[in-house]
């Protein structure tokens, strides 16, 4: 019905995703068509595809098939995100912006070639808005980090919200009947806190609701370095460690990193890490390519025949933390889980030498047969088909089992899997340890740790999470020269 009333030529695919959205005040209602492959990530209202936008009257449910929807955007016009007052429709868009940018346009006369620029594209990127009393709000991501910056609706310079720590903006909501936004805020170093915005008083007030953790982190510090990449790209990566740190070059430091489907490395707290920090540990988060760290543009920099990057990005993030003294390759490590096999198998691959240990976690190895497991089709439009030649290419450029050569001297490495994991299924880790195993000429063992009551690791009871962490930093730490 809701295909039919919106235009009697549209014809919905199965990646299409409709849905109607009647906010509680004002004349209008929106149509919404969500367009692109199904995300093997958890999609919300505020993560869409490219859409198709259509606006009608509120009174138009009285008679669907005669609702005059009016089609406002379609996917060429690179919508990802909408928010409405009572008269006008807010959209971000990347067209034209590769950051993204907001436009307005009146919801009586949603005319896009006309539309007001609310918030220029700019170094940000602009991943969502919300309409909150009279100003709008605008979160963007810079560098991975969530930033607010709000405007008056009637227009005006948007201005930065102070935030309370460079961290992540978790989930954040506004209620329709009060000029209000809660925010549940988190960092590296800063366990979540629940904020209020109120935009009379333009700024952030804890509320108080969220309790606070008894694990100290006043001792470790987060800080974001840009590492050159080797085509002069600086990619942002977060260092996390105890503020006494020498950087002598011989600390034992894990380097991880994903760089697929434009998935954020947002600011997590884990308290379970402190343990690592305060015997002198470094954890370094590489925001590679081929993830979502400056939105879009940067997820198409390191997606299909340009994915090399989300691995060389990997690697020169690695020699950087080598050149500053964070550590060195015979106390660094790498960690990657899921598509996250991609840097990690990549760099294992082709600089053997520049690690102590490598831990993979459910990882993505043998690209080019992913295609045939259960999951492996939704993933075709991120990676590439084997039934193309370009497609085949691309896979080539990820597969790390196949780069596998006899006689090399192969760092230690760890497999896990679960049993159960039909995303990434267990032939794929426990095959790269086979191989590995019959080729390194190291002597340092390959291990793969298979988990019989799990998956791909959401969902993980605490115990199992607890066990498989400690499994891994001891196998680090084992692997590490003078731990």
């Amino acid at each position: 019905m809701l295909a039919r009333g919106l235009n009697p030529h549209i014809e919905l695919t199965p990646r299409d995703r409709p849905f109607l959205v009647v906010p509680p005040h004002g004349e209008w209602m929106l149509a919404v068509v969500s367009h692109g492959a199904l995300s093997p990530w958890p999609w919300t209202s505020e993560q869409l595809s490219d859409c198709t936008i259509y606006v009608a009257p509120r009174a138009g449910l009285a008679d669907p098939d005669a609702c005059p929807w009016r089609k406002v955007a379609g996917a060429a016009d690179g919508v990802t995100a909408f928010a409405t007052s009572h008269d006008t429709l807010y959209l971000v868009s990347h067209r034209d912006a590769p950051r993204s940018r907001v436009l307005a346009v009146p919801l009586a006369a949603p005319d896009l070639s006309r539309a007001r620029v609310v918030v220029p594209a700019g170094e940000r990127a602009v991943e969502t808005v919300r309409v909150v009393g009279d100003r709008l709000l605008v979160r963007d991501l810079d560098g991975g980090v969530s930033r607010v910056r709000h405007v008056p609706l009637s227009g005006g310079e948007p201005a930065d919200l102070p935030m309370p720590v460079d961290g992540a903006i978790l989930e954040w909501t506004t209620h329709p009947e009060r000029p209000e936004a809660l925010l549940l805020v988190a960092g590296w170093t800063d366990a979540p806190r629940l904020y209020r915005y109120d935009y009379d008083g333009q700024s952030l007030q804890d509320t108080g609701l969220a309790p606070r953790s008894p694990v100290d982190f006043g001792d470790v510090h987060a800080r974001t370095l840009h590492a050159p990449a080797r085509d002069g790209t600086l990619i942002p990566l977060t260092v996390i460690h105890h503020k006494d740190l020498e950087l002598d070059g011989d600390n034992p430091a894990v380097l991880t990193g994903y760089g697929s489907h434009g998935f954020i490395d947002l600011p997590e707290f884990r308290p379970e890490m402190l343990a690592w920090y305060e015997r002198g540990g470094v954890y370094a988060v590489a925001h590679l390519r081929g993830g979502g760290t400056y939105g879009r543009e940067w997820h198409e920099a390191g997606r299909g025949e340009r994915k090399e990057a989300t691995i060389t990005d990997f690697i020169d993030c690695a020699e950087h933390l080598i050149a500053l003294g964070y550590t060195r390759p015979g106390r660094l490590a790498a960690e990657g889980a899921s598509s996250g096999g991609i840097p990690t198998g990549g760099a294992l691959v082709r600089r053997p030498d520049l690690w102590a240990a490598m831990a993979m976690h459910v990882p993505t190895v043998n690209a080019t047969r992913n295609e045939f497991s259960e999951s492996g089709p939704i993933n075709v439009p991120e990676f590439g088909s084997v039934t193309t030649e370009e497609g085949l290419r691309d896979l080539l450029i990820i597969d790390a089992y196949l780069r596998v050569h006899d006689g090399v001297p192969y760092p230690a490495v760890l497999l896990t899997t679960g049993l159960r994991d039909a995303r990434v299924p267990p032939w794929q880790p426990a095959k790269l340890a086979a191989r590995l195993q019959a080729a390194t000429a190291s002597g340092r063992p390959v291990l793969l740790r298979v988990e019989e009551h799990s998956w791909h690791g959401a969902g993980s009871t605490r115990d199992q999470e607890q066990a498989l962490l400690a499994d891994v930093l001891a196998f680090i730490l084992h692997a590490s020269d003078g731990s």
